[in-house]
């Protein structure tokens, strides 16, 4: 199947926060591991992983993709335990789910709304950035997806991005762990049960395009409606009685 990424309205450009540096490039100059087009034994296509995660901002996996038949995300889960969810380039841990709610919970909203959702209870804070306008990516550069929050936060996250295992010593990718911050926390280090996040319930880092597209919106309308019901009207009542008077000079009549 031909995997055709959509683009997403979170077009603002990235603000630099935490230690990434704007002028990085993008994935470190890696690309994801090969074992992504095998996670969970599942059939991903390695060249939409490696366009969505490392030469992109913009756009997404398909909405749907981890429920497509040959992806079956949720049906190669263990649906007894919390699974460790790895970034797809470096390795790193990235979120734990399903953390404070139940595994049907965690399918249904993700399901729901087309895209692995994971609350802030089940992000590994430490190694995920989450730009002043939504937009998600790891410490190592690899871009997640956004933040979508209704009551608080929900992290809509491509699958792509988030189907990593840890580096071993030999790959090459292991370079990248050097350029990352020492608060950052590897695999090796991370202890499943043990671990707290830190992030915010509501960070109030979202895109505020909508906002600004919906007073835009009242903005036309009512120029349209002072128009058509006041404006309008009066031109249409000028231009009728000036016809009247050419009418009345050419025929004589009153």
């Amino acid at each position: 199947m031909r995997i055709s990424p959509v683009p997403v309205l979170f077009l603002a450009p990235a603000t630099p926060s935490l230690f990434a540096a704007a002028s990085e490039e993008q994935c470190y100059g890696f690309t994801p591991m090969p074992s992504v087009s095998t996670y969970l034994g599942a059939t991903l296509q390695y060249s939409t992983a490696e366009r969505i995660c490392c030469e992109n901002h913009v756009y997404a996996e398909f909405r749907g993709y981890l429920a497509a038949p040959e992806v079956d995300f949720f049906g190669r889960l263990d649906p007894t335990v919390e699974t460790v969810f790895y970034d797809s380039v470096c390795g790193i841990p990235l979120f734990i789910a399903p953390r404070g709610r139940s595994f049907a919970e965690f399918q249904e909203e993700s399901l729901n709304h087309g895209w692995p959702s994971f609350r802030p209870e089940e992000l590994v804070s430490e190694n995920v950035i989450i730009h002043d306008d939504g937009r998600m990516e790891s410490i190592c550069l690899t871009h997640l997806g956004h933040n979508l929050p209704d009551d608080r936060d929900r992290y809509c996250i491509d699958l792509v991005c988030m189907a990593g295992e840890p580096l071993s010593a030999d790959d090459e990718r292991v370079e990248i762990l050097s350029h990352i911050h020492e608060s950052a926390i590897h695999s090796d280090d991370f202890n499943v049960t043990t671990y707290t996040s830190s992030a915010e319930d509501f960070s109030g880092k979202f895109t505020k395009f909508p906002t600004k597209f919906v007073v835009g919106t009242v903005a036309v309308v009512s120029a349209l409606l002072i128009y058509y019901v006041g404006i309008r009207p009066r031109l249409e009542k000028r231009s009728t009685g000036q016809w009247k008077e050419v009418d009345s000079a050419n025929t004589g009549l009153d």
